[in-house]
């Protein structure tokens, strides 16, 4: 029954109370039953934390001068000599290899299970927390820090060695290798492409049982591929975790030669690196451009251009289109400035070397860069979502578990928010970016040296690759500090 009254339309109950409390309350009660589609990243844009202009400003004027004062006054045969010394720490022998990997391996099958049976709730399953938080996120900056740990723990190795030595398959080393190599690093390429697309593009790449079929049909064909093909072929140029985190290995101040575990400066090994091929290279320029469009897609300025109303966002299912056409024309503009400065910079050189020696071998000089970008774009996500993977492991198939005495803790957004937590994140995300640049150069003026063993030549052709790092490092500093929507 309703009523009205002369002021106004306003529905009652039979006793004559307002409805629309009681409508209210009925539809909170209900909400959580309706069915939504699982988000990306749940928890990245529910703290917005804006790097202030005057940081990048800063940051790019304190980038443009530090790398023409590497240019002019560091000489590339000194900075080469101090990069290369190393310290001998101590032997460490592949025996446990097999075991920490079998271990791995077990321990991605229950995710997997988790994935399928466990919670719906991509903030209550541990599948998607440890896939886009815990490895994409955190194991990255491992990586970047204490060197190649992806060969001792990805779920393939163990699994690889039982059944080779079960069927007698082990491979002498100087058989031809099985996977063609006019292929080069493209299946790492075309299955890299295909993960960014799916997390950065797919409606909902976090809905647990989703997740748990794509990494699920992605273990099992790569598993098959090694079996095919030999683990060592394509775990080097096929399955892009390992190509990807093998290159980010090489900037860590760790190096293992001859089982014995050396100290070096960070990013040393990157000087002492071969060209890459141009699949190689244009996978590490992928991995760089996915990550910054990451930052981009969200950002009002890209979603003005797709014609939509930031403060009105569709949703990811509504963008699919413009996003993978933004995907692909990233890493395509990227690629092209890329050459260009290396183009540039050997005709300013007179560069006798070719095109793409040069090309592959400075293209190194992109990972202090893209490390620098994947610590400092993922820094809030790892400090929050690593806390609900904390409480999703203590009960992960959501049966009321209480594993490892961390089911009922409370998740400290604080660690983000607030003036004081602010502060330090947006020193550190500014101060990481700024360090990636710097290293970057540094990089870039020894392998510069490398292709021309006069200082003044080196430099020359270093100077066009410079500017596009200055440029990339601004870029990086303002989608930490433009507004962002999603």
């Amino acid at each position: 029954m309703s009523g009205r009254t002369e002021g106004g339309a306003k529905d009652l109950d039979a006793g004559g109370n307002p409805l629309g409390p009681h409508i209210i309350a009925a539809a909170l009660a209900l909400t959580p039953l309706l069915p939504t589609p699982a988000l990306a990243h749940a928890s990245d844009r529910g703290h917005v934390l804006l790097l202030p202009t005057g940081y990048y400003i800063a940051g790019g004027a304190f980038a443009v001068a530090i790398s023409f004062l590497v240019l002019a006054l560091l000489p590339p045969a000194a900075l080469d000599n101090f990069l290369r010394r190393r310290v001998s720490l101590f032997t460490l022998g592949d025996s446990p290899r097999a075991v920490v990997s079998l271990i791995s391996f077990a321990g991605f099958a229950l995710l997997i299970a988790a994935g399928l049976f466990g919670s719906r709730d991509p903030l209550s399953n541990p599948l998607p927390l440890v896939i886009w938080t815990l490895l994409w996120a955190g194991f990255t900056l491992l990586q970047g820090v204490f060197g190649d740990l992806w060969s001792w723990v990805n779920p393939w190795y163990g699994p690889w060695r039982v059944i080779s030595r079960l069927v007698g398959g082990r491979r002498s080393g100087n058989e031809r290798s099985r996977l063609p190599e006019w292929l080069g690093f493209w299946p790492a390429f075309v299955l890299f492409f295909a993960f960014a697309w799916f997390e950065l593009i797919d409606p909902a790449p976090d809905d647990p049982a989703r997740l748990a079929y794509a990494a699920g049909i992605y273990w099992l064909v790569s598993f098959i591929a090694m079996l095919l093909f030999g683990y060592d072929d394509w775990s080097r140029r096929g399955e892009f975790l390992t190509v990807f985190f093998s290159m980010v290995a090489r900037f860590a101040p760790f190096e293992r030669r001859d089982g014995r575990l050396s100290f070096c400066w960070p990013g040393a090994r990157l000087l002492a690196a071969e060209p890459l091929p141009v699949s190689s290279t244009a996978f590490l320029l992928l991995a760089l451009s996915s990550v910054s469009f990451d930052g981009l897609s969200k950002t009002f300025f890209w979603l003005g251009l797709s014609g939509v109303n930031p403060l009105e966002y569709p949703g990811r299912t509504a963008l699919i289109g413009i996003g993978s056409i933004g995907l692909v024309l990233t890493f395509f503009l990227l690629a092209a400035v890329f050459a260009l400065a290396v183009f540039l910079g050997q005709r300013l050189a007179g560069d006798r070397h070719s095109f793409g020696e040069a090309a592959g071998l400075l293209v190194w000089s992109i990972v202090p860069i893209a490390l620098a970008y994947h610590i400092a774009h993922y820094l809030t996500v790892l400090l929050v979502d690593g806390q609900y993977a904390l409480v999703a492991f203590s009960d992960p198939f959501a049966r009321g578990w209480n594993l490892f005495g961390t089911a009922n803790m409370m998740v400290e957004a604080g660690v983000v928010a607030g003036a004081e937590s602010a502060w330090w994140l947006w020193n550190i995300q500014a101060g990481v970016i700024i360090s990636g640049h710097l290293l970057a150069v540094l990089v870039a003026h020894g392998l510069a040296w490398r292709l021309h063993k006069q200082a003044s030549r080196a430099a020359l052709s270093q100077l066009p690759l410079t500017l596009l790092m200055i440029a990339y490092t601004i870029f990086g500093l303002w989608l930490l500090a433009t507004p962002t929507a999603g």
